[in-house]
């Protein structure tokens, strides 16, 4: 008897239910931005909306080449690219992501390591990219003394629009733990690492010591994405062929990023700041060269140097314990399955007549000899 075809019984998850949120929350929130962007084009909220979309706090007179300086007001810019940024990880996830993997038949384990490794890839390949070609305009690579030198120093319009950025895609990763169904379990490292990330963007941001920053930010994140592009490499390659040479790779990049930090920071904010400090703050004025704070970030780099360091050699060790405890219980299998083989062996000769054991036994002699 051949069955019936039954027709697909799926139907659309009501309207406000957490499925359906889930399920076009791309749409919404790309919706909630275009009112944004349309609120532009009317005389009484254009205003409002401005502060959304455009760069606050210029600093410069009219005529001059705009430059930028931190505020209050570049939260609400923040919250803007925020929305950006779920939209733009929705269309990773959707068109990119969701199609390799499939055909890739990933598990379960390792889709989730895709999924996170993919999405941050992306976001670090395209922060290193733009964050070097603004070193490079900026002229820090050939004159390292330009990175403390006229102290505060006003940002350009990218400068200012790449920490927007950053501190947007920083943010955007706590609501992204509710659209991407994330486990409970991950929820307290998930929400940490963006917590971690807007504080230790914040500081240095609005003490205008930006141009420190974006130097650590660019080496922070070509290590990172030397790292995740690792990760996506280890869950692809199914036969371990390039995990050893991604594996060391990182392990040298990392080492590399992190030693170079220390070394800006410590060239930076104990020598090169030092020789133009004041003993008083300006918050008017946003002079915050004084020792005590110079000596805080100082401290506050190194610590994180060292705990990210920490972090990645307590990594390696659980690594190293694991391989170590399944080659030892793979080595204690097989001497199981010997001794077992041995044993049936002997079970399967008790159990014969006493002839039949004597001719076993006279057989094996013969081998020998």
């Amino acid at each position: 008897m051949v069955k019936p075809v039954r027709k697909n019984s799926s139907k659309n998850p009501p309207i406000f239910s957490h499925e359906f949120i889930i399920q076009n929350h791309a749409d919404i929130v790309s919706c909630v931005a275009m009112v944004i962007v349309i609120g532009l084009m009317v005389q009484v909220t254009a205003p409002i909306a401005s502060l959304f979309i455009a760069l606050q706090h210029n600093v410069t007179e009219a005529g001059e080449v705009p430059l930028y300086g931190p505020g209050y007001k570049d939260w609400a810019a923040v919250f803007f690219y925020s929305l950006i940024c779920i939209v733009i990880h929705a269309i990773i996830q959707e068109y990119v992501l969701d199609k390799v993997s499939k055909r890739l038949h990933l598990s379960k384990s390792k889709l989730a390591i895709f999924t996170n490794s993919g999405q941050l890839a992306v976001f670090y390949l395209c922060s290193t990219i733009w964050g070097f070609d603004i070193v490079l305009r900026e002229r820090f690579i050939p004159e390292i003394s330009l990175i403390w030198n006229n102290y505060p120093s006003p940002m350009t319009f990218m400068m200012k629009l790449y920490f927007i950025v950053q501190l947007a895609y920083c943010l955007h990763e706590l609501p992204e733990l509710y659209f991407q169904k994330v486990k409970k379990e991950e929820y307290t490292s998930r929400i940490t690492r963006s917590l971690a990330g807007v504080v230790l963007i914040t500081i240095p941001y609005f003490l205008n010591f930006n141009r420190l920053l974006i130097c650590l930010l660019v080496l922070h994140y070509a290590s990172e994405l030397v790292l995740h592009i690792g990760q996506l490499i280890q869950t692809v390659d199914r036969d371990d062929k390039f995990t050893k040479v991604t594996g060391i790779v990182s392990k040298i990049v990392l080492n590399l990023a992190r030693l170079g930090s220390i070394i800006i920071a410590v060239l930076t904010l104990w020598f090169g700041l030092a020789q133009g400090e004041q003993q008083e703050l300006n918050i008017q004025t946003g002079y915050f060269n004084t020792p005590l704070i110079r000596l805080a970030i100082l401290g506050g780099i190194l610590a994180l140097q060292m705990y990210l360091t920490f972090n990645y050699i307590n990594q390696e060790l659980q690594l190293i314990a694991k391989n170590s405890e399944s080659s030892g219980g793979a080595v204690a299998s097989k001497g199981k399955k010997k001794d077992k083989s041995k044993k049936t062996k002997k079970s399967d000769e008790s159990d014969l007549p006493e002839v039949d054991q004597n001719t076993n036994k006279n057989l094996r002699k013969q081998k020998v000899k």
